[in-house]
């Protein structure tokens, strides 16, 4: 292709979470409303954006290859843009990695996108250009009217801050992003009533941390504030899911309105990190463990069938033998629905970094597998017990079914998730047949395995969950 015909056009390519895409969503409406138009093959675009994940070491590793792998195959009338977190973390440094670099933009004004490519087409020399202001809030005073979600399929992650001002030791998220910036509760709202007349079916909220939405802006259980305006602005949204809250910050308030309202599925994801006081000092997170077994009891009591996703550390720097028996003990008091576990990664200007009595990978590679293998046990357990009960999913594609013995069928299968699954993370509901894509269906559960279940269509017609009330195996239990 000509320059002629190649210029206007750009390729993106989103690495890392959620939020990471969420961003990418908005470089990609401000360059289109620009005049550029996207590409899904980087040989046919003039710019070439790379939005990186600078988090953790194997994300920092696929970002710059996947930099350098642009640059390698970059024309003379092309240019590389690196963006995002890695961007932001590493400045100017980046290009000593990836040699041939145009532009590097960070996190706190990727709504400069365009602005650095009007730059980088009239600068007079090969030089990079960057664009890395430090003090700029992310969200909230100037997104340049672009909505700030992801949508993907009949889900949508909608960004409600960003930045975090906890002191996580081992977390490098407050130097990337800054401190917690909250939006406008009237942006997000609006938003969510666009989100609604495109059909969104799941509202996904997410920040750095949900459960501390507003404190920026003088709100007392801001989460709970938002919650009440969207489910009044957007009721034809049937699943609302929370991501990202905060050990400590899941207040009374905020429990009572997940139950008030039908919309607002009875999940949480609130990532613990560990399960003993002494470990949890260390990583300079909230280490009143008695809290948790308080409020996971206040929360299961409170909202009826309520899903709870957590994530642990295990190999933190000093964890002893016998601060991992507190967690695994942790663990099988608590039988959490879902659990995320992670080998600690050393992460050069965290203040983790400096501790003493690193542990040896050999050590967190047998604690991960010990602790995968208790969590996996309660997880079927948790699963099995949905076999012969009903209950709604989200329909997301097909696919060719399998055995018992994980050969494939040639039958078309149906995929979805319950309200106990979200978006990349969490398992699937395998229904027998196919089921129409995008909308929310009630099936009948009839198989577990540790991580999915599987379902058949039901014969009866669905019910909706009173609190407090006892259902039977035949009942079909529909969280919205």
């Amino acid at each position: 292709m000509s320059r002629k015909n190649r210029k206007g056009n750009y390729y993106l390519l989103s690495l890392g979470c959620s939020k990471n895409t969420v961003d990418s969503e908005g470089m990609a409406q401000i360059m289109s409303a620009n005049g550029m138009h996207a590409e899904d093959d980087p040989s046919r675009a003039e710019v070439l954006i790379v939005n990186t994940c600078g988090f953790v070491d194997a994300a920092k590793e696929e970002s710059i290859l996947a930099l350098r792998e642009l640059v390698g195959l970059k024309r003379s009338n092309q240019m590389v843009i690196a963006a995002g977190c890695l961007s932001q973390r590493y400045g100017e440094q980046l290009v000593q990695h990836v040699p041939g670099l145009d532009g590097v933009i960070g996190t706190r004004r990727w709504m400069d996108i365009f602005d650095l490519v009007t730059r980088l087409r009239t600068r007079k020399h090969p030089e990079p250009l960057y664009h890395l202001p430090t003090d700029a809030p992310v969200v909230g005073l100037d997104e340049r009217g672009v909505l700030r979600a992801s949508i993907q399929g009949a889900s949508a992650y909608l960004k409600i801050a960003d930045g975090c001002r906890r002191p996580c030791a081992f977390c490098a998220i407050p130097k990337i992003k800054g401190t917690a910036v909250s939006r406008p509760i009237e942006s997000i709202v609006a938003e969510a009533v666009k989100l609604q007349e495109r059909g969104v079916k799941e509202l996904l909220l997410i920040a750095q941390d949900t459960t501390d939405y507003g404190y920026d802006l003088g709100l007392k259980d801001g989460l709970a504030h938002l919650l009440d305006a969207i489910t009044k602005a957007a009721p034809e949204i049937p699943w609302i899911r929370i991501m990202y809250a905060y050990p400590g910050y899941v207040t009374d308030r905020l429990m009572e309105t997940m139950a008030k309202y039908p919309q607002v599925l009875p999940y949480l994801d609130i990532p613990l990190q560990h399960g003993h006081r002494e470990t949890l000092k260390r990583m300079k997170r909230p280490a009143n463990v008695e809290w948790v077994y308080e409020t996971i009891g206040k929360l299961r009591a409170t909202i009826p069938h309520l899903a709870i996703r957590t994530t642990f550390i295990v190999g933190y720097p000093g964890e002893t033998e016998e601060e991992f028996d507190g967690l695994l003990k942790f663990v099988r008091d608590l039988e959490f629905d879902r659990v995320g576990a992670f080998k600690y990664s050393y992460e050069i200007g965290t203040p983790s970094a400096t501790l003493p009595n690193q542990i040896d990978d050999d050590v967190k590679e047998e604690r991960w597998n010990r602790l995968m293998e208790l969590q996996q046990g309660i997880s079927l357990a948790k699963n099995q017990k949905w076999i012969g009960k009903s209950l709604d999913i989200l329909v997301e594609g097909y696919d060719i079914g399998v055995d018992d013995n994980d050969i494939p069928t040639g039958e078309t299968v149906t995929v979805g998730r319950s309200f106990r699954d979200a978006p990349e993370i969490d398992g699937f509901v395998i229904v027998e047949g196919e089921l129409p894509v995008g909308e929310i269906v009630p099936v009948r559960v009839t198989g577990a395995t540790t991580y999915d279940l599987f379902a058949t269509p039901p014969l009866r017609a669905p019910i909706t969950i009173q609190p407090g009330k006892v259902y039977g195996e035949g009942d079909l239990i529909v969280p919205s």
